[in-house]
């Protein structure tokens, strides 16, 4: 599957007068979802993987969208290099679903968000236009930025076929580590998860009760255990439970709810006012 393929769907789509309902790899689906979504044609992208560059060097990478977290995770490790997207969920999702719906994830706040990661992308809009955005290296030309746009659009601009995204290297020691402090002491953690020995990531995972993901050198690592230590007690954690976290402590914004609330009328204002195609990107990362 290519983009000249989705971009056929899309302009038969238009002259059918047929919705589509943009599909990633279908890891979940709102339990309430009926009606027009429920009727829709299924635009399935999971065929859209691959690689169609990588140069280590340069620490980029342009990877078709649907190609899913854990593939891309397990690409990047053999060259000590990674792309921290890690959203809210499992690493099921796809890259193309993740970013369409911006969906971060609890290492966001250190290593960047969707749309710091994202640095190009190509897409197909309502009309069947393939667009390309953006670029394959990190310092591109001025102009209007229309990767940013189509990061966190959900579908209503255009589907997103591929995308160009920004690697760091893996930290040389990563270490899991779990802090127990007295009750009444957040405001303490989180200074510290925003101060000069900020772990990658740092979750609440109960009343007193934190998960740490420390990553640096081993200088850095023992500098930031030594502050977390001033908080309260520092327990070594199993890498395993940030995969629990991550599905089990998503927050409440990245279930149906709030996207069936608000997803039709920016459809119609935005994208199709004439109600005859809806390319949404429903079931993602």
């Amino acid at each position: 599957m290519s983009a000249d393929d989705v971009s056929a769907i899309v302009r038969d789509a238009v002259a059918s007068g047929h919705g589509l309902r943009v599909r990633g790899a279908g890891t979940w689906m709102p339990p309430h979802a009926g009606g027009r979504e429920a009727a829709l044609d299924v635009l399935d992208l999971s065929a859209l993987g691959g690689v169609h560059e990588y140069t280590p060097g340069d620490l980029t990478i342009s990877v078709g969208a649907g190609m899913t977290i854990a593939e891309l995770d397990d690409l990047t490790r053999a060259h000590g290099q990674w792309c921290p997207l890690a959203p809210w969920g499992d690493d099921r999702g796809t890259v193309g679903a993740t970013i369409s719906t911006a969906t971060a994830g609890p290492f966001a706040q250190a290593l960047g968000r969707p749309r710091d990661l994202a640095i190009g992308l190509e897409c197909v809009d309502g009309t069947g236009r393939i667009i390309r955005a953006g670029g394959r290296v990190v310092k591109n030309v001025a102009g209007f930025d229309l990767t940013r746009l189509m990061t966190g659009q959900w579908g209503t601009l255009g589907v997103i076929t591929a995308v160009n995204l920004r690697l760091r290297a893996r930290p040389a020691v990563d270490e899991s580590w779990t802090l127990t402090t007295m009750p009444g002491e957040d405001d303490e953690v989180r200074t510290f998860a925003r101060g000069p020995y900020a772990p990658i990531g740092c979750l609440r995972t109960g009343e007193g009760k934190w998960l740490l993901r420390i990553g640096g050198n081993r200088t850095f690592v023992d500098a930031s255990l030594e502050q977390a230590g001033m908080l309260g007690m520092c327990e070594r954690a199993d890498a395993a439970e940030w995969a629990v976290a991550r599905r089990e402590l998503a927050p409440a914004t990245r279930l149906g709810e709030w996207r069936w609330g608000t997803l039709s009328l920016r459809l119609k204002a935005s994208f199709d006012p004439h109600g005859v195609l809806n390319p949404r990107l429903l079931e993602s990362a």
